[in-house]
Protein backbone atom coordinates (compact mmCIF):
# COMPACT_ATOMS: atom_id res chain seq x y z
CA UNK A 1 0.00 0.00 0.00
CA UNK A 2 1.32 3.45 -0.93
CA UNK A 3 -0.06 6.98 -1.19
CA UNK A 4 1.04 9.18 -4.08
CA UNK A 5 1.29 12.92 -3.29
CA UNK A 6 0.95 15.31 -6.24
CA UNK A 7 0.96 19.11 -5.89
CA UNK A 8 2.95 22.01 -7.32
CA UNK A 9 1.94 24.37 -4.48
CA UNK A 10 1.83 22.29 -1.27
CA UNK A 11 4.88 21.30 0.77
CA UNK A 12 5.04 17.48 0.64
CA UNK A 13 7.25 17.19 3.71
CA UNK A 14 4.81 19.11 5.88
CA UNK A 15 2.03 16.82 4.68
CA UNK A 16 4.20 13.73 5.17
CA UNK A 17 4.98 14.68 8.76
CA UNK A 18 1.34 15.36 9.60
CA UNK A 19 -0.09 12.32 7.80
CA UNK A 20 2.38 9.83 9.27
CA UNK A 21 1.64 11.26 12.70
CA UNK A 22 -1.99 10.25 12.18
CA UNK A 23 -1.34 7.06 10.19
CA UNK A 24 1.90 5.44 11.43
CA UNK A 25 3.65 3.37 8.80
CA UNK A 26 2.01 5.16 5.88
CA UNK A 27 4.20 5.06 2.77
CA UNK A 28 3.95 8.36 0.91
CA UNK A 29 5.60 8.87 -2.47
CA UNK A 30 6.00 12.33 -3.96
CA UNK A 31 5.47 12.84 -7.68
CA UNK A 32 7.42 12.46 -9.93
CA UNK A 33 9.24 9.82 -7.81
CA UNK A 34 6.49 7.23 -8.22
CA UNK A 35 8.44 4.00 -8.05
CA UNK A 36 6.39 0.97 -9.07
CA UNK A 37 2.98 2.39 -10.16
CA UNK A 38 1.31 -0.92 -9.31
CA UNK A 39 2.07 -0.39 -5.62
CA UNK A 40 0.08 2.84 -5.39
CA UNK A 41 -3.53 2.44 -4.26
CA UNK A 42 -4.28 6.00 -3.00
CA UNK A 43 -3.49 9.47 -4.36
CA UNK A 44 -3.56 12.85 -2.57
CA UNK A 45 -3.50 15.45 -5.31
CA UNK A 46 -3.91 19.03 -6.49
CA UNK A 47 -4.04 19.62 -10.25
CA UNK A 48 -2.38 16.31 -11.24
CA UNK A 49 -1.07 16.07 -14.81
CA UNK A 50 -3.64 14.69 -17.23
CA UNK A 51 -3.32 10.94 -17.54
CA UNK A 52 -1.24 10.46 -14.38
CA UNK A 53 -4.00 8.92 -12.26
CA UNK A 54 -5.05 6.67 -15.13
CA UNK A 55 -1.49 5.30 -15.25
CA UNK A 56 -1.82 3.79 -11.76
CA UNK A 57 -3.32 0.32 -12.34
CA UNK A 58 -4.31 -0.40 -8.73
CA UNK A 59 -5.51 3.06 -7.71
CA UNK A 60 -8.61 2.73 -5.53
CA UNK A 61 -9.08 6.17 -3.89
CA UNK A 62 -8.36 9.78 -4.88
CA UNK A 63 -8.24 12.52 -2.25
CA UNK A 64 -8.23 16.14 -3.41
CA UNK A 65 -6.09 18.74 -1.65
CA UNK A 66 -8.81 21.32 -2.33
CA UNK A 67 -12.54 21.78 -2.23
CA UNK A 68 -12.83 22.11 -6.01
CA UNK A 69 -12.44 19.07 -8.24
CA UNK A 70 -13.59 20.46 -11.58
CA UNK A 71 -10.09 20.39 -13.09
CA UNK A 72 -9.80 16.67 -12.38
CA UNK A 73 -13.28 16.01 -13.72
CA UNK A 74 -12.24 17.63 -17.00
CA UNK A 75 -9.49 15.02 -17.41
CA UNK A 76 -10.97 12.52 -19.89
CA UNK A 77 -8.62 9.84 -18.59
CA UNK A 78 -9.72 10.15 -14.94
CA UNK A 79 -10.60 6.60 -13.81
CA UNK A 80 -14.39 6.53 -13.63
CA UNK A 81 -14.50 3.67 -11.13
CA UNK A 82 -12.24 5.25 -8.49
CA UNK A 83 -13.91 7.20 -5.65
CA UNK A 84 -12.95 10.88 -5.61
CA UNK A 85 -13.14 12.89 -2.36
CA UNK A 86 -13.08 16.66 -1.83
CA UNK A 87 -11.12 18.19 1.02
CA UNK A 88 -13.46 19.71 3.58
CA UNK A 89 -11.58 21.05 6.59
CA UNK A 90 -11.93 23.97 8.95
CA UNK A 91 -8.77 25.79 7.82
CA UNK A 92 -9.81 25.75 4.17
CA UNK A 93 -13.22 27.10 5.13
CA UNK A 94 -11.81 29.71 7.52
CA UNK A 95 -9.32 31.09 4.99
CA UNK A 96 -12.07 31.53 2.40
CA UNK A 97 -14.23 33.38 4.91
CA UNK A 98 -11.27 35.63 5.77
CA UNK A 99 -10.83 36.44 2.08
CA UNK A 100 -14.50 37.26 1.58
CA UNK A 101 -14.63 39.42 4.72
CA UNK A 102 -11.45 41.26 3.72
CA UNK A 103 -12.81 42.26 0.33
CA UNK A 104 -16.35 43.01 1.48
CA UNK A 105 -14.84 45.39 4.03
CA UNK A 106 -12.64 46.86 1.30
CA UNK A 107 -15.70 47.82 -0.69
CA UNK A 108 -17.83 48.80 2.29
CA UNK A 109 -15.13 51.16 3.59
CA UNK A 110 -14.34 52.52 0.08
CA UNK A 111 -10.76 51.28 0.17
CA UNK A 112 -10.93 50.59 -3.56
CA UNK A 113 -11.93 54.21 -4.15
CA UNK A 114 -9.18 55.48 -1.84
CA UNK A 115 -6.62 53.45 -3.82
CA UNK A 116 -7.79 55.12 -7.01
CA UNK A 117 -7.74 58.52 -5.29
CA UNK A 118 -4.14 57.94 -4.24
CA UNK A 119 -3.05 57.11 -7.78
CA UNK A 120 -4.68 60.34 -9.00
CA UNK A 121 -3.56 62.43 -5.99
CA UNK A 122 -7.12 63.15 -4.90
CA UNK A 123 -7.93 63.89 -1.24
CA UNK A 124 -11.58 62.99 -0.74
CA UNK A 125 -13.23 61.78 2.45
CA UNK A 126 -15.81 59.02 1.95
CA UNK A 127 -17.84 57.90 4.97
CA UNK A 128 -19.79 54.63 4.74
CA UNK A 129 -23.05 53.87 6.46
CA UNK A 130 -23.31 51.08 9.04
CA UNK A 131 -22.68 47.54 7.72
CA UNK A 132 -26.42 46.82 7.67
CA UNK A 133 -26.74 49.30 4.80
CA UNK A 134 -24.47 47.18 2.60
CA UNK A 135 -26.29 44.23 1.05
CA UNK A 136 -24.01 41.25 0.40
CA UNK A 137 -25.27 38.42 -1.80
CA UNK A 138 -23.53 35.03 -1.85
CA UNK A 139 -23.88 32.76 -4.87
CA UNK A 140 -23.48 29.26 -3.47
CA UNK A 141 -24.49 28.27 0.07
CA UNK A 142 -22.42 25.14 0.55
CA UNK A 143 -19.79 24.74 3.26
CA UNK A 144 -17.77 27.76 2.09
CA UNK A 145 -20.71 30.05 1.33
CA UNK A 146 -22.52 29.26 4.56
CA UNK A 147 -19.46 29.99 6.67
CA UNK A 148 -18.73 33.22 4.78
CA UNK A 149 -22.31 34.28 5.55
CA UNK A 150 -21.80 33.46 9.23
CA UNK A 151 -18.62 35.57 9.40
CA UNK A 152 -20.17 38.50 7.51
CA UNK A 153 -23.25 38.32 9.72
CA UNK A 154 -21.01 38.76 12.74
CA UNK A 155 -19.96 42.11 11.27
CA UNK A 156 -23.56 43.22 10.82
CA UNK A 157 -23.87 43.11 7.02
CA UNK A 158 -27.26 42.60 5.37
CA UNK A 159 -27.10 39.10 3.89
CA UNK A 160 -28.82 37.17 1.13
CA UNK A 161 -27.83 33.95 -0.59
CA UNK A 162 -28.69 31.89 -3.65
CA UNK A 163 -28.29 28.16 -4.18
CA UNK A 164 -29.48 25.50 -6.59
CA UNK A 165 -31.85 24.07 -3.99
CA UNK A 166 -33.56 25.93 -1.15
CA UNK A 167 -31.56 26.48 2.04
CA UNK A 168 -32.66 27.90 5.36
CA UNK A 169 -29.86 29.66 7.21
CA UNK A 170 -30.23 31.96 10.22
CA UNK A 171 -29.78 35.64 9.48
CA UNK A 172 -29.71 35.30 5.70
CA UNK A 173 -32.49 35.72 3.13
CA UNK A 174 -32.26 32.54 1.05
CA UNK A 175 -33.25 32.26 -2.61
CA UNK A 176 -33.03 29.25 -4.90
CA UNK A 177 -33.44 27.99 -8.42
CA UNK A 178 -33.93 29.90 -11.63
CA UNK A 179 -36.96 31.77 -10.27
CA UNK A 180 -35.05 33.00 -7.24
CA UNK A 181 -32.04 34.41 -9.05
CA UNK A 182 -33.50 37.73 -10.25
CA UNK A 183 -34.93 38.83 -6.86
CA UNK A 184 -31.66 37.78 -5.20
CA UNK A 185 -29.60 39.92 -7.58
CA UNK A 186 -31.90 42.94 -7.50
CA UNK A 187 -30.91 43.88 -3.95
CA UNK A 188 -27.26 42.80 -3.89
CA UNK A 189 -24.63 45.54 -3.60
CA UNK A 190 -21.64 43.17 -3.33
CA UNK A 191 -21.95 39.84 -5.15
CA UNK A 192 -19.75 37.01 -3.86
CA UNK A 193 -19.39 33.94 -6.10
CA UNK A 194 -18.55 30.69 -4.26
CA UNK A 195 -20.41 28.31 -6.56
CA UNK A 196 -19.14 24.89 -7.59
CA UNK A 197 -18.42 24.59 -11.31
CA UNK A 198 -21.05 22.54 -13.13
CA UNK A 199 -22.49 22.68 -16.65
CA UNK A 200 -25.31 24.83 -15.21
CA UNK A 201 -22.98 27.36 -13.54
CA UNK A 202 -20.40 27.64 -16.33
CA UNK A 203 -20.55 31.21 -17.63
CA UNK A 204 -23.12 32.28 -15.03
CA UNK A 205 -21.28 35.55 -14.36
CA UNK A 206 -22.25 37.14 -17.63
CA UNK A 207 -23.75 40.32 -19.07
CA UNK A 208 -27.33 39.20 -18.39
CA UNK A 209 -26.63 38.47 -14.73
CA UNK A 210 -24.70 41.70 -14.20
CA UNK A 211 -27.59 43.67 -15.72
CA UNK A 212 -29.83 42.49 -12.86
CA UNK A 213 -27.57 43.94 -10.15
CA UNK A 214 -28.04 47.48 -8.83
CA UNK A 215 -25.97 50.13 -10.59
CA UNK A 216 -22.54 50.42 -9.00
CA UNK A 217 -22.48 46.91 -7.55
CA UNK A 218 -19.20 45.08 -6.95
CA UNK A 219 -18.13 41.49 -7.59
CA UNK A 220 -15.93 39.22 -5.46
CA UNK A 221 -15.21 36.07 -7.47
CA UNK A 222 -13.53 33.17 -5.67
CA UNK A 223 -15.43 30.29 -7.29
CA UNK A 224 -13.96 28.94 -10.53
CA UNK A 225 -12.53 30.75 -13.53
CA UNK A 226 -15.07 29.28 -15.95
CA UNK A 227 -17.95 30.93 -14.06
CA UNK A 228 -16.93 34.30 -15.49
CA UNK A 229 -17.37 35.58 -19.02
CA UNK A 230 -14.36 37.89 -18.96
CA UNK A 231 -15.38 40.12 -21.88
CA UNK A 232 -18.76 40.74 -20.24
CA UNK A 233 -17.12 41.85 -17.00
CA UNK A 234 -14.88 44.29 -18.84
CA UNK A 235 -17.92 45.66 -20.67
CA UNK A 236 -19.98 46.31 -17.52
CA UNK A 237 -17.03 47.91 -15.78
CA UNK A 238 -16.50 50.17 -18.78
CA UNK A 239 -20.17 51.15 -18.82
CA UNK A 240 -20.19 51.84 -15.07
CA UNK A 241 -22.85 49.23 -14.38
CA UNK A 242 -20.36 47.57 -12.02
CA UNK A 243 -18.01 49.72 -9.96
CA UNK A 244 -15.37 47.11 -9.22
CA UNK A 245 -14.34 43.46 -9.12
CA UNK A 246 -12.01 41.31 -7.06
CA UNK A 247 -10.93 38.17 -8.93
CA UNK A 248 -9.10 35.18 -7.48
CA UNK A 249 -9.80 32.61 -10.20
CA UNK A 250 -9.40 32.79 -13.96
CA UNK A 251 -10.11 30.79 -17.10
CA UNK A 252 -6.36 30.57 -17.66
CA UNK A 253 -3.98 30.34 -14.72
CA UNK A 254 -1.50 31.88 -14.25
CA UNK A 255 -3.22 34.95 -15.68
CA UNK A 256 -1.37 35.61 -18.96
CA UNK A 257 1.01 38.52 -19.28
CA UNK A 258 -0.70 41.46 -20.94
CA UNK A 259 -4.21 40.37 -19.92
CA UNK A 260 -6.43 43.48 -19.46
CA UNK A 261 -7.26 42.45 -15.88
CA UNK A 262 -3.69 43.16 -14.76
CA UNK A 263 -3.86 46.93 -15.23
CA UNK A 264 -7.59 47.64 -14.94
CA UNK A 265 -8.18 50.34 -12.34
CA UNK A 266 -11.41 48.75 -11.09
CA UNK A 267 -10.11 45.16 -10.82
CA UNK A 268 -8.07 43.63 -8.01
CA UNK A 269 -6.29 40.37 -8.89
CA UNK A 270 -5.14 37.66 -6.48
CA UNK A 271 -3.40 34.46 -7.69
CA UNK A 272 -5.94 31.77 -6.69
CA UNK A 273 -4.98 32.48 -3.10
CA UNK A 274 -8.36 32.90 -1.40
CA UNK A 275 -8.60 29.53 0.32
CA UNK A 276 -6.00 26.99 1.39
CA UNK A 277 -5.62 24.16 3.85
CA UNK A 278 -3.14 24.15 6.71
CA UNK A 279 -1.48 20.71 6.70
CA UNK A 280 -1.86 20.35 10.47
CA UNK A 281 -5.63 20.67 10.01
CA UNK A 282 -6.24 19.13 6.60
CA UNK A 283 -4.09 16.08 7.31
CA UNK A 284 -6.45 14.96 10.07
CA UNK A 285 -9.34 14.92 7.57
CA UNK A 286 -7.31 13.08 4.93
CA UNK A 287 -6.00 10.63 7.54
CA UNK A 288 -9.56 9.81 8.58
CA UNK A 289 -10.35 8.90 4.99
CA UNK A 290 -7.15 6.85 4.69
CA UNK A 291 -8.12 4.82 7.76
CA UNK A 292 -11.62 4.38 6.35
CA UNK A 293 -10.12 3.21 3.07
CA UNK A 294 -7.85 0.72 4.82
CA UNK A 295 -10.80 -0.60 6.84
CA UNK A 296 -13.08 -0.90 3.80
CA UNK A 297 -15.48 1.73 5.14
CA UNK A 298 -17.41 4.41 3.24
CA UNK A 299 -15.27 7.45 2.43
CA UNK A 300 -16.14 10.99 3.49
CA UNK A 301 -16.87 13.93 1.16
CA UNK A 302 -17.38 11.78 -1.92
CA UNK A 303 -17.85 13.71 -5.15
CA UNK A 304 -21.04 13.14 -7.12
CA UNK A 305 -19.51 13.18 -10.60
CA UNK A 306 -22.87 13.75 -12.24
CA UNK A 307 -23.35 16.98 -10.27
CA UNK A 308 -19.67 17.97 -10.41
CA UNK A 309 -19.15 18.38 -6.65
Amino acid sequence: MALLFVSHVDDPELWRAELTGHVPGLEMRVHPEIGDPAEIDMALVWMPPEGLLASLPNLRAIFSLGAGVDAMLRDPTLPAHVPLCRLVDSSLTATMSEYVLLHVLKYHRYQDRYAQDQRHQRWQLRLPGPPATTRVGILGLGVLGSDAARVLGGQGFSLRGWSRTQKNLPGIACFSGEAGLAPFLAETDILVCLLPLTPETTGILNRDLFAQLPDGARLIHAGRGAHLVEADLLAVLESGKLAGATLDVFSQEPLPEGHPFWRHEAIDVTPHAASYSHPEVGAAVVADNIRRFQAGQELLHLVDRARGY
